[in-house]
């Protein structure tokens, strides 16, 4: 059976996107570059809320990752366009080989399919997705940089308590933690 993970990354204050819509806060160091490419090779499959597939689509299957670019950032490019996406719209009418089309309103099934279909990670991506999905995640990653943007769109917008237990943590050089929670 397959585990779906949380992973976003966030500044230190816990937002993913400054008050602007931005992430120009985030320019990943190349430790945090690997490290994210190490967690990459065992995905099975990508879980994108539309906002998120966006951001990530074009440029890491079209603009990133050529010839002349970083080794790691076309190493994470190459497991990115082999990875099965799946990205959870209303609006989204098309998309390239390689990437599914689930509806909103489909989500819960959709995604407990997966978890019955895929013996493996499910990486669940965009705040309201995850709030959405909220009871069929099993951990939740942060990356957090060490910049306080003072505002923006949080880690994960939900309206109760969410107790979690720390499985894991490590820093790197650059003053990135990673943290991994599971259900307390």
């Amino acid at each position: 059976m397959g585990k779906v993970i949380y992973w976003m990354n966030a500044s230190m204050d816990g937002y993913i996107e400054d008050s602007k819509g931005g992430m120009d806060f985030m320019d990943p160091a190349e430790d945090f570059r690997q490290a994210a490419n190490d967690h990459v090779r065992r995905i099975s499959a990508f879980l994108f809320g539309r906002r998120l597939y966006e951001a990530m689509e074009k440029p890491w299957t079209q603009d990133l990752g050529k010839e002349g670019a970083p080794a790691l950032e076309r190493e994470f490019a190459q497991l990115y366009k082999e990875t099965p996406r799946y990205v959870f719209s209303d609006t989204v009418q098309t998309v390239p080989d390689g990437v599914t089309i689930v509806r909103r309103k489909d989500a819960v099934s959709a995604v407990t399919r997966l978890k019955e279909e895929i013996d493996g990670t499910l990486q669940l991506g965009g705040p309201e997705l995850a709030v959405s999905l909220l009871d069929l995640i099993d951990e939740f990653w942060v990356y957090t940089l060490p910049v306080i943007i003072g505002g923006g769109k949080p880690y994960l917008p939900v309206g109760e308590k969410l107790r979690l237990h720390l499985v894991e943590h490590r820093s790197l050089a650059s003053g990135i933690m990673f943290a991994r929670y599971v259900r307390s």
